[in-house]
């Protein structure tokens, strides 16, 4: 079965990154806020879409992780990611 990956896209009004996971019962449709890729992967203030897009890529593998554990931990279809789930205690 071929899975279908969805490219990354910043979301209108630029409030953050949509992107999906691939779990074994489907599709996991995920959003991390800006503000949490300002705290967490230096994405600079009032930064454009390209840029937007770049910080998430250099964090996607962490960005990725989180979101895996979080989906794990609460199964459900739409996952939001904000900068308390990259805080570290």
């Amino acid at each position: 079965m071929e899975i279908l990956e969805l490219e990354p896209q910043v979301l209108d009004g630029r409030r953050g990154v949509s992107f999906c996971l691939a779990r074994p019962h489907g599709i996991v449709e995920c959003v991390i806020a800006v503000k949490a890729l300002q705290d967490y992967f230096w994405l600079e203030p009032n930064a454009d879409d390209v840029r937007i897009l770049k910080a998430f890529r250099n964090g996607c593998g962490r960005i990725r992780a989180i979101a895996e554990r979080k989906a794990l931990a609460h199964p459900t279809a739409h996952l939001e990611l904000t900068a308390d789930d990259f805080a570290r205690p």
